[in-house]
């Protein structure tokens, strides 16, 4: 079917959208429209004058006497060129235009949403009939329906079809696009589990079909100039193979153009890459990868096809099939017509008689389509037992990796025993490295107490030892203060005994110390005035002269520093010392001193003076 055909039947439904009154004709003004839209969407210049020629207003009315097939033809179809415009913003622009006329709400609220509705449009219309009005018939709908049944992965069921087709006698001979959509929309031709995988499956039946795609899907391919692997989008046509980033087809790659010289091969493995393939091209070679042997045998059969297509020059693969379909169907019609009129053979050797070119001719297109069902056999044979051993190899690695997964799973079962056991050894080493380190601190606090115990008794200690050096100190002074009276009271002693005065003398009499020997004093009236002087005096002298040798030495023992005393035997303290443990007063000391109390040996008191002192005295 050639391309003004295929674009005729996409025109038919706009010019019959706008024929209202389903009368044939249709107004000169709608007519300029939809020359101006296909003008536009076939991307070819306006010729606007043309127009106006061709529908030249005539006593009949505004339509023009010689219809508009004519100028479709000869100012449109014929200016079309395959490959300068987009054939689905073509079919869009029809089924725009007809929709909203035909398209019932019904359609669109079932399984089929508008996108989809769109897309089985240019579907009918590529499998249709080439007569008007367009209809499709039963075969080519159950290859539709097998199709869009493939591709969701689920086996077709031909009883709904039939069904349809037994309660509906009008459906046998074609069924239109708006019943088709219809019936396919409410369920009645498909069993769909899914809306959503409806969808997938039959976009990918409309890029097969209608934009002429053999195969697509991924494939590793060794780069040209940096010799690695890398993964790509392959979308394989007749002409060429176009290979993407991924299959959002946003970033092309690069496209492979096939020509009549060029070949398919399968390679061996090599570089650690398994299910290699090349096509080699008078340009450069190819190589690929494809991730299985499956895929690999379908896509070097796909190459191989569009390679065909290719040299016989064909530019569209389903419809060459539809053409060897219809071809197969005529063939059948005629050995079905030719059986139903084997009674009569005179009538039908006239005909073989005057027609022996036709006979030969459908005897080659026979044996040409035998061929070709014997190579499609031999081929799915070959491929149904390449997938045998394949899917035995599969069962084979899958039955080694169920069995690594359980050793996997024992292995990790151990692995849990093992470190359940090794958490709870921990745990109770935690556990006991805890009460070790409660007890540690418990000690630790003990011992801290008790240094805080001891710190405080030292404290007290040394408060009291000061205490007892600032009362050491105090009567220090004390006594030098009575030191430096004693010292002043002699010398006075001294002034008075030269001026040698009765008054004075009596005074120094009364203040001579209670502590002196009494045979020393000799009553004044018993002795001469002279002589009283003089022995007062010399009394006064020696009892200062004696008071000031016991206080030096006095002063000296409180003024030597303290320092450690060596290890000896501690004697018990006398009992008749008037304070054991404690510094004496000034007059105890003195009374201690007169009364010559003799120190014990170890003492560290020695009232008595020794020989240096008492010459340091005299």
């Amino acid at each position: 079917m050639d391309l003004q055909s295929e674009l005729l039947k996409s025109i038919w439904y706009a010019f019959t959208s706008l024929d209202v009154e389903q009368s044939g004709k249709v107004s000169k003004s709608q007519l300029k429209v939809l020359s101006h839209n296909l003008y536009t969407a076939l991307n070819i210049p306006h010729d606007p004058v043309a127009l106006e020629e061709h529908f030249k207003d005539n006593n009949n009315g505004p339509v023009s006497n010689q219809g508009y097939m004519p100028y479709l033809n000869k100012y449109i179809l014929a200016k079309a060129t395959e490959g300068t415009f987009s054939k689905e913003t073509f079919d869009e622009l029809c089924w725009t235009m007809t929709s909203k006329k035909n398209c019932k709400p019904s359609i669109q609220q079932g399984l089929c949403s508008h996108k989809d509705c769109f897309k089985l449009f240019c579907l009918f219309n590529l499998l249709s009939e080439d007569r008007y009005p367009l209809v499709i018939i039963q075969p080519e709908l159950e290859y539709l329906l097998k199709k869009i049944s493939s591709a969701m992965s689920l086996e077709w069921d031909g009883t709904l079809l039939e069904e349809l087709l037994s309660q509906n006698a009008a459906l046998q001979d074609g069924m239109s696009v708006w019943e088709f959509l219809e019936h396919l929309s409410a369920g009645q031709l498909l069993h769909v589990e899914s809306k959503e995988a409806f969808g997938l499956a039959l976009d990918d039946v409309f890029m097969e079909m209608y934009h002429n795609i053999i195969k697509k899907g991924y494939l590793l391919k060794k780069g040209h100039v940096r010799r690695n692997w890398q993964e790509r989008w392959f979308v394989l046509k007749p002409s060429s193979v176009t290979y993407y980033v991924n299959e959002d087809l946003k970033e092309k790659k690069g496209e492979l153009l096939l020509e009549e010289s060029s070949v398919v091969e399968e390679s061996p493995d090599k570089e650690g890459r398994r299910c290699l393939f090349c096509v080699k091209t008078p340009v450069r070679t190819y190589e690929m990868s494809a991730s299985n042997m499956k895929q690999r045998i379908d896509w070097v059969q796909a190459m191989q096809t569009a390679l065909r297509l290719k040299a016989e020059g064909k530019s569209a693969l389903h419809h060459e099939l539809k053409l060897s379909r219809r071809k197969q169907r005529e063939t059948l019609q005629r050995s079905h017509s030719n059986q139903s009129t084997h009674s009569e053979p005179i009538s039908v050797e006239a005909p073989q008689h005057s027609a022996p070119e036709q006979q030969g001719e459908t005897e080659s297109l026979e044996q040409h389509i035998e061929s070709i069902i014997q190579k499609q056999r031999e081929v799915e044979a070959k491929r149904k037992e390449e997938e045998k051993q394949e899917r035995e190899k599969q069962q084979a690695v899958q039955r080694d990796l169920e069995r690594q997964l359980e050793e996997a799973k024992e292995a990790k079962e151990k692995m849990t025993a093992t470190l359940t056991e090794m958490e709870k050894e921990v745990q109770q080493q935690q556990k006991r490295r805890i009460h070790e380190l409660e007890l540690t601190q418990v000690k630790l606090e003990e011992a801290l107490d008790a240094q805080i115990h001891a710190r405080l008794q030292e404290d007290r200690i040394r408060q009291e030892l000061e205490m007892q050096l600032a009362e050491e100190q105090r009567k220090l002074a004390e006594l030098l203060f009575r030191q430096s009276q004693l010292e002043s009271l002699a010398v006075r002693s001294q002034v008075d005994s030269s001026t040698a005065t009765p008054p004075v003398v009596q005074r120094t009499e009364e203040e001579i110390p209670v502590h002196e020997s009494p045979s020393s004093a000799t009553p004044p009236s018993l002795q001469k005035p002279e002589d009283t002087v003089q022995h007062n005096t010399e009394v006064n002298q020696a009892a200062t002269t004696q008071m000031l040798k016991h206080w030096k030495i006095q002063l000296n023992r409180l003024m030597k520093p303290i320092t450690p005393g060596d290890k000896v035997e501690h004697l018990p303290v006398k009992p008749t010392c008037p304070r054991q443990g404690q510094a004496l007063t000034s007059t105890e000391f003195l009374t201690k001193v007169q009364t010559g109390i003799a120190p014990e040996k170890g003492n560290g008191y020695n009232p008595s003076p020794t020989p240096e002192e008492e010459e340091q005295g005299s």
